[in-house]
């Protein structure tokens, strides 16, 4: 059984902002504080499963990994990748995390009845999944 992170509700005026594809790059080369990936799962509640699934990495890997330690540069990415879409999907679903965590968890059509967390193991997952929440906020459906 998968521990859940703490879940922490979140305040929209706390929220990071999205960051830009040039910070992400220059972030990723720099590596992501393990801690890193504990606050951005605590943006919805991700269990640690599902955050290491959408890092790339195990979630035995994940737990030996110190709040100190960088996390390699293609876990960096997908973390910060990760942030910027759960900041997008917390801004469609008006700041109503457990929706977000719920519609993360449920199959979509859009994505051939996979759920967005099961399309995040792939860069490109993050990419359709994004347009999907594009799709959303401007009412556009199926």
């Amino acid at each position: 059984m998968a521990l859940a992170l703490p879940f922490i509700a979140p305040n929209p005026s706390l929220l990071p902002r999205l960051l830009t594809e040039q910070e992400i790059i220059t972030r990723s080369r720099q590596g992501v504080l393990r801690a890193e990936a504990d606050r951005v799962a605590g943006l919805v509640g991700l269990t640690d499963k599902e955050l290491a699934a959408t890092l790339g990495l195990s979630a035995s890997y994940l737990h030996r990994l110190k709040v100190d330690q960088r996390i390699s540069q293609d876990a960096s990415e997908r973390l910060l990748l990760l942030e910027n879409l759960l900041l997008h999907a917390l801004d469609t679903f008006e700041e109503r995390s457990k929706t977000v965590l719920s519609w993360l968890r449920s199959p979509l059509r859009e994505l051939d009845y996979q759920t967005p967390l099961q399309a995040l193991d792939t860069v490109t997952g993050y990419t359709l999944v994004d347009r999907v929440l594009g799709r959303i906020d401007h009412g556009i459906f199926g």
